[in-house]
């Protein structure tokens, strides 16, 4: 738990510019305190001590405004910069080297009548290696984020994607990289400044869509009159024959 805690404080002083020393972060940072509960409300919790991991876990939203189930797996380097309003629920994982922006939800699916029966399923979603998710980002339900994949602010991920992407909008569209190099350096807030725009992309697919069925459109009314004409042509021949 300690050696996480330390891998933790330096992935703070790798991925936020204003952390000036390890002091500060381990005294001044919302986000780290609320690692530090949870790695200890999640000691408690795979100990089968549920109520004390709870109360730490509460304890900990309390002082930081950050809610960590602690029931959720989660790995090395994690960064959970500014912190508040962050929800990760119980059966959330998440792998190493994340980072999580406030406002952050990474939430279940709605429940059904007969809770009991979802006690130990999967209901939150599982991030890879290298995620970044942006702030006010919602990502629900049991659905995995590819590692290196990235969710833009604001975003609402409700299907899985795969690494290596960008996703954003409401809902959450993917973007491929135009240089996968590029894509693999850290980008604050999972936003890429230079990406194209979901919706203008969309429309132009539609567009695409539209020049293609009127084409088509054309090809068949153009195919109709020439059979039309054909018929035509063969009824006045049978016509001068009989005549």
């Amino acid at each position: 738990m300690f050696k996480n805690l330390k891998d933790d404080i330096e992935a703070f002083m790798e991925r936020d510019p204003a952390a000036r020393s390890a002091w500060e972060i381990a005294l001044c940072y919302p986000g780290f305190h609320a690692i530090v509960a949870y790695r200890v409300a999640h000691w408690l919790w795979l100990r089968d001590w549920r109520l004390l991991a709870r109360f730490v876990s509460h304890i900990g939203r309390v002082f930081t405004a950050i809610e960590i189930h602690p029931g959720a797996r989660i790995g090395h380097r994690l960064v959970i910069d500014h912190g508040a309003g962050v929800v990760i629920g119980e059966t959330s994982e998440i792998g190493d080297d994340v980072t999580l922006y406030h406002d952050v939800t990474l939430g279940g699916i709605s429940p059904s009548e007969d809770s009991a029966s979802q006690v130990g399923q999967k209901r939150h979603p599982t991030l890879g290696d290298g995620v970044i998710i942006g702030s006010g980002a919602a990502v629900l339900g049991p659905i995995t984020i590819g590692s290196e994949s990235r969710v833009g602010a604001n975003s609402v991920v409700t299907k899985s994607i795969p690494a290596n992407v960008t996703a954003v909008g409401v809902p959450a569209k993917v973007l491929m990289p135009k240089d996968r190099e590029e894509h693999k350096k850290f980008v604050a807030y999972g936003t890429p400044s230079d990406g194209p725009d979901p919706v203008v992309q969309t429309i132009d697919e539609l567009r695409r869509e539209v020049s293609r069925l009127t084409k088509r459109v054309k090809d068949l009314e153009g195919s109709e009159e020439q059979e039309s004409a054909a018929k035509t042509k063969s009824g006045s021949s049978r016509k001068r024959k009989t005549g």
